[in-house]
């Protein structure tokens, strides 16, 4: 019996084809709604989804499925718990937007450095104001996680002569990056704050009111991990008293935007928000569809050996 393939989100072509050529039926609905999803789960055995489709217990109880496969890296809009229980596999392909969003980063850390929005925004409207910028060379980047992004990120930074200084809870020792147990004096060594976290309880909101009380005058915040990983409000509050000079981030506690804070955050003059674009290139989703379709094959054959 063929293995029948739901993509619910939009993938590289090259990842349909290559299951197609596996043999797998697969079904291409990017956007599909939750109630067509409900209504259609039980008829699949492997779901692939990006970030917007969630996969609740709902879903995950409501079919049969084999795998679950995430076209991307975080994993937070899966329910992993309820897979493990029901015997749901899930596949992601971690390794392959890590170029794509760490060269988004950079490109935000210089691009709020230059003030270059803030600036493009006064002359569309009009205004020659060339403003003062400030030179990234011999400036302090904290970065709050190690992991792949982070550290070429690092590996990036240095290069512009930054000064590299990283939090994470796992100790890994980086060449050129020096290593702070303690997040406060991480974020108070800073002139621009990188975030790669994942979304996790211990993650949500950890940037406050609280440890931007931390941050020196000033500093620049880059997110481009998970919007939840800091409290809107908070970063709203601080770049209008000025704490937070300026505010670059790739990601939004609700994507789409539906809360008024958002909504002065994105069209705060002062803040640059692009729409989850990290992995947005063309070489980061033909790689994710490559290793993508490579794990759910290995997974659908591990499902039926067993």
């Amino acid at each position: 019996m063929s293995v029948r393939v739901l993509i619910a989100d939009k993938v590289d072509q090259v990842l349909i084809d290559l299951l197609r050529e596996s043999g797998f039926s697969v079904d291409y609905l990017p956007g599909i709604s939750r109630e067509d999803l409900l209504s259609s789960i039980r008829r699949y055995d492997v779901l692939v989804v990006r970030s917007r489709t969630r996969v609740d217990e709902e879903i995950l109880r409501s079919g049969n499925l084999k795998v679950v496969a995430r076209a991307g890296v975080g994993l937070d809009n899966i329910d992993r718990k309820t897979a493990q229980e029901v015997g749901v596999r899930i596949v992601n392909a971690p390794e392959a937007p890590v170029e794509s969003v760490a060269e988004l980063t950079i490109g935000m850390i210089i691009a709020a450095a230059r003030r270059v929005s803030e600036l493009n925004l006064g002359l569309r409207s009009g205004k020659w104001n060339k403003g003062l910028g400030m030179e990234l060379s011999g400036k302090t980047l904290t970065l709050i996680g190690l992991g792949r992004i982070g550290r070429r990120v690092s590996e990036i930074a240095r290069a512009l002569g930054m000064r590299v200084v990283a939090y994470d809870v796992i100790r890994v020792d980086i060449k050129g990056v020096e290593l702070v147990e303690d997040l406060e004096i991480a974020l108070k060594l800073a002139d621009v704050i990188s975030l790669h976290v994942p979304l996790t309880d211990s993650t949500r909101h950890m940037i406050n009111g609280k440890t931007i009380a931390m941050f020196r005058r000033g500093t620049i915040l880059v997110n481009t991990s998970r919007g939840a990983v800091v409290d809107t409000r908070s970063v709203l509050r601080a770049l209008n008293d000025g704490t937070i000079s300026f505010y670059a981030a790739d990601v939004l506690e609700h994507e789409p935007p539906r809360t008024e804070e958002e909504w002065a955050l994105i069209r705060h003059p002062r803040a640059l928000i692009t729409p989850h674009i990290g992995s947005q290139t063309r070489e980061a989703q033909r790689r994710i569809a490559l290793m993508l379709a490579e794990r759910i094959r290995d997974e659908v054959v591990h499902a039926r050996s067993c």
